[in-house]
């Protein structure tokens, strides 16, 4: 379904019986569906591909919910995309999938946003994306050592610090705006930067930025 109203509008629980809900919507959503059901194992779902990719076991399918539900139902669930479990919370797989196709969109306007300045000088996309490509190998290897460094709340500048990050940010925004290439992203990622080195922290890594966006007021 669309979105959880329309869900909802059409919803007639049998007591008894197990609804394995792919809608997509937000935790919270998923949380209060869960709790509303009566005598129903709820188990709430993200699909993580577009349909020509269900069926295909590379595909992958964010579950979270009712685990004895979960378990019986996982040969079916199998034939759609590599079931993932994450738990008995039922708000589990939306949030991942919110916060996952948060990546798509963002890696998706890096790369437009990248496109947009070496065509601006000539280039074609299609001669840059294959180095743009190759370039996510070594983004993606970043993300895991990152990791790490969230959870521990230390943020070592061994790649490079954010004292040169922001230098370099201040190219790029420079070669947009000589180019007449919307800055916005450039410039937010230069205050994330600057934010953090007026804070003290240009010593530290980028992944030091985490403590920027869970700020709150």
């Amino acid at each position: 379904m669309l979105d959880y109203p329309a869900l909802t509008g059409i919803l007639d629980p049998v007591p008894g019986s197990t609804l394995v809900n792919l809608t997509s919507g937000s935790p919270e959503q998923a949380r209060a569906l869960a709790g509303e059901l009566t005598g129903v194992r709820y188990v709430d779902g993200g699909i993580m591909t577009t349909p020509p990719g269900i069926g295909d076991p590379r595909s992958m399918i964010l579950y979270s919910g009712d685990q004895d539900a979960l378990a019986e139902a996982s040969g079916l669930l199998s034939a759609l995309a590599e079931p993932i479990d994450l738990g008995t919370d039922p708000g589990r797989a939306a949030l991942y999938d919110t916060a996952l196709l948060g990546i798509m969109w963002a890696t998706l306007t890096a790369w437009l946003h990248a496109t947009a300045l070496v065509t601006a000088d000539g280039a074609t996309a299609t001669h840059f994306t294959p180095l743009a490509t190759r370039w996510l190998g070594p983004v993606a290897g970043f993300l895991t050592t990152y990791a790490g460094q969230v959870d521990a709340g230390a943020y070592p500048g061994s790649d490079a610090t954010l004292d040169v990050h922001l230098a370099t940010l201040d190219h790029l925004v420079h070669a947009s705006e000589v180019r007449e290439v919307d800055a916005t992203l450039p410039h937010l990622l230069r205050e994330y930067a600057r934010r953090s080195v007026s804070a003290g922290h240009g010593r530290d890594g980028w992944a030091r930025v985490v403590e920027l966006l869970r700020a709150k007021g």
